[in-house]
């Protein structure tokens, strides 16, 4: 018999699945014009002037010629103006385009390329180096910005006529840490889906504040623009401030929902025990990218009394999968949560078969949340985005690996990079760092399979000695899950969304077996 997890919810009980991105923030502006929508270091919008600077982008866009279906790159601090320059973008039925600061020439040659952009836009002192890469017009942000506030004589060019459903409103590039940057389809429906089933359950209020570290370039940061617009609550825009004061500015802030990873949130705790001041008044951390450390968790909960801690699994491609529900964020520690409202997942055999509960398998997701393509991709698109068998209905085939309890509770076990055999042993890096990750002492982990020149490698950072790691860890896993070789580091390697870049460790292996 087929086992499928469904949300919780029917599919009557779940948001919508038409809507636009422009939808959303006309719907805030409606019902909460001067509330406090987008904060940055340099001040503060209310939604309507945040949808008045939208308005403004828009009409720029129309006088540079832009129409519907091009693409606009935006390679900027995450800043208000960028917040703008987003809803303004889709607003024309162009395509927006996020790209990170930080990514190297070397792949940003490739996105563009890909992506085919009409024009870019960048901080001023990037322009001249992309030049080099691009043949098209980049632009400087402040002499755009400057062109946007000038008032003009006369109305705008024509719009481009109603905005669908399914049109695309972005493309999410991937961070290309183990292979060239590929992007994510995200048409409007299913951006919309996606947010309104994710503000179900996690219930963003008007008299929140979502402290953001995360990069738009991220769809776990862009999110958070339409998640607190849905919630009509304010965004503060982070990712410049400095590590060492990122409790006074939650606390100046007043942060009750703040994102994070593994990395983030580990100096959260470690700055929230040395601090002597009264907490931020955060009531809800929400995690993704990978699994928190008990321990995290632990210390989380001992710094902000009485804040849920809710652990969450997704992918840029259907953007979440699961969430567990915030009331029950100390229930089944091991589980991602349930899907989301009016979403399925199955787990599926190597065969394609449906796995009964319990066993593990490919996780494969359906519903309106799933995006349509890679771009400009249409030989990877068909491998991960394959038709149902029987519906023929659009199934996200995620490469990752877990299992569904009775309940329709999801557990992740890994992606198919992250397992490998040992000794004849099938295991997984996701249990040898968890494992480490429980050695008091050590503040990340990342294992590194078996490869040319060197056998099954543990890094870890923190206050401890190799042996002593290994030896807790062979307290804690059999024999042949214990790593030979056990090496700590001073600083940790992450990629720009503060993930173990293992790619990179991985090199360093390499190079030096030569």
């Amino acid at each position: 018999m087929e086992h499928r997890a469904k949300a919780s919810t029917t599919l009557l009980d779940s948001p919508p699945v038409a809507g636009t991105v422009p939808e959303l923030l006309a719907g805030a502006v409606h019902e909460s014009p001067d509330a406090p929508a987008i904060r940055d270091a340099d001040g503060v919008w209310s939604y309507r002037e945040l949808a008045e600077a939208a308005q403004a982008f828009a009409g720029w866009l129309r006088r540079q010629g832009v129409r519907r279906g091009d693409r606009v790159v935006a390679q900027l601090p995450s800043r208000r103006e960028l917040v703008a320059m987003f809803y303004g973008t889709v607003q024309t039925g162009a395509i927006f385009v996020p790209l990170n600061p930080a990514m190297k020439p070397y792949h940003l040659r490739g996105v563009l390329e890909n992506a085919e952009p009409v024009l870019i836009v960048a901080a001023d002192e990037a322009v001249a180096g992309i030049k080099e890469l691009a043949s098209v017009p980049v632009l400087a942000s402040s002499d755009v910005w400057s062109e946007v506030e000038t008032p003009r004589a006369g109305p705008d060019p024509a719009g481009t006529g109603y905005i669908r459903p399914d049109d695309v409103a972005v493309l999410v590039y991937t961070s290309g840490s183990t292979a060239a940057p590929k992007a994510v389809v995200c048409p409007h429906g299913q951006a919309t889906f996606a947010s309104r089933s994710i503000q179900q359950v996690l219930g963003y209020r008007p008299d929140d504040v979502v402290f953001c570290r995360f990069p738009l370039s991220w769809d776990y940061g862009l999110y958070k623009v339409l998640l607190a617009c849905l919630g009509r609550s304010e965004l503060v825009l982070a990712g410049e401030e400095s590590d060492l004061v990122l409790l006074r500015r939650m606390r100046e802030t007043g942060a009750t929902v703040v994102p994070i990873v593994p990395s983030l949130a580990t100096m959260i705790a470690t700055l929230a025990a040395r601090d002597q001041e009264p907490p931020p008044p955060v009531r809800m951390f929400t995690n993704t990218g990978a699994a928190l450390p008990q321990s995290t968790i632990d210390a989380l909960r001992a710094a902000f009394p009485g804040v849920r801690v809710v652990r969450q699994f997704g992918q840029t491609e259907c953007k979440r999968i699961s969430i567990m529900p915030p009331e029950q964020d100390r229930e089944r520690p091991q589980s991602v949560g349930l899907p989301l409202p009016g979403t399925e997942v199955l787990i599926l055999g190597p065969d394609g078969e449906t796995l009964p509960a319990g066993q593990v398998g490919e996780i494969v997701v359906a519903g309106p949340h799933v995006m349509p393509a890679y771009w400009n991709a249409p030989e990877v698109s068909a491998k991960t985005f394959r038709p149902d068998p029987v519906t023929g209905a659009r199934r996200l085939h995620t490469g990752d690996y877990g299992s569904l309890d009775a309940d329709g509770y999801l557990y992740f076990d890994g992606r198919r990079d992250d397992m490998f055999k040992r000794k004849g042993i099938r295991m997984s890096t996701l249990e040898i760092e968890a494992a480490a990750m429980d050695v008091p002492g050590v503040t990340a982990a990342c294992a590194v399979p078996p490869g040319d020149g060197h056998d099954l490698v543990l890094f870890v950072s923190g206050d401890v000695a190799p042996h002593g790691v290994l030896r807790e860890i062979s307290r804690r896993l059999e024999p042949a899950k214990v790593p030979s070789v056990c090496r700590v580091l001073a600083e940790f390697p992450l990629t720009a969304h503060g993930k173990n870049a293992r790619q990179t460790l991985t090199r360093m292996l390499e190079e030096e077996s030569r």
